[in-house]
């Protein structure tokens, strides 16, 4: 039962952090209660970077805002209960992999209700065999919810930063893709590599090029991520317009 209430609940008390304070006070309202674990998903082949992606991700949220993320976050399977400790779940691939258990293909259906919210990163950006096996189970999942292009004048654009198009370790195209779920978009899919713009090595500096914008194409993928987290944890709520000064004032600011 527990681990059934956790996205639920965790989700829930960073909504009405959200809702219920000014964006002066929203920084004090985060504290240890609203902290929360990025964890990446294992299919059972693993996928290189996918934690470091994770770890990166965390740091980014945490240095540029209010919300604590567990810096050193974990990993889960779709058949596992581990995976209802967490809103948020990256799923990173790059190459096909087998049909899913019906047991995996509940577990995602289940995390999804229960509040949750996936990232799946094509790290091929573009390759046809990732994106094909995840067109395959996403369907197999969710037949009456098919992937669709995210308006650019969706919230996940201005949720923390104000971004005018999606960007990883390649520019990629101008939209990213989504699941729709009741009244929120549950599920991303980019396939910009999206990870490969955040991933280090042992001795810090990045791993991969950012083309063809360098660095600052990578720090817009940065500013992507943030943004999907807090997308992930607040939904919504920054279409309400009594929260317009605060988005102004972040337009083309630094971390």
């Amino acid at each position: 039962m527990q681990a059934m209430f956790g996205v639920r609940s965790g989700r829930l008390l960073l909504v009405l952090a959200c809702l219920s304070v000014s964006p002066a006070e929203r920084a004090a309202a985060f504290g240890d209660a609203t902290a929360v674990e990025i964890v990446s998903l294992d299919l059972g082949e693993g996928i290189a970077g996918a934690r470091s992606v994770t770890e990166r991700l965390a740091w980014e949220v945490r240095k540029r805002s209010s919300v604590e993320p567990i810096l050193e976050p974990g990993h889960t399977r779709l058949d596992k209960a581990s995976l209802f400790r967490s809103p948020f779940v990256y799923w990173r691939g790059s190459k096909k992999f087998p049909p899913l258990s019906d047991d995996a293909i509940e577990g995602l259906r289940k995390y999804i209700h229960r509040g949750g919210f996936i990232l799946i990163d094509d790290a091929t950006a573009g390759g046809e065999a990732f994106d094909r096996a995840v067109r395959r189970e996403l369907l197999r999942a969710f037949p009456a919810a098919p992937l669709k292009p995210i308006s650019e004048e969706h919230t996940i654009y201005r949720s923390f930063y104000l971004l005018p198009r999606p960007v990883g370790r390649v520019r990629g195209p101008a939209f990213l893709e989504g699941i729709t779920y009741g009244d929120r978009i549950a599920i991303v899919y980019s396939r910009h590599d999206l990870g490969g713009a955040f991933q280090r090595d042992n001795l810090g500096a990045w791993s991969q090029a950012v083309v063809p914008g360098g660095a600052g194409q990578r720090e817009q993928a940065i500013r992507l991520g943030v943004n999907l987290v807090l997308y992930a944890l607040c939904t919504d709520y920054k279409d309400d317009q009594v929260h317009a000064p605060f988005i102004m004032r972040r337009r083309g600011s630094g971390p």
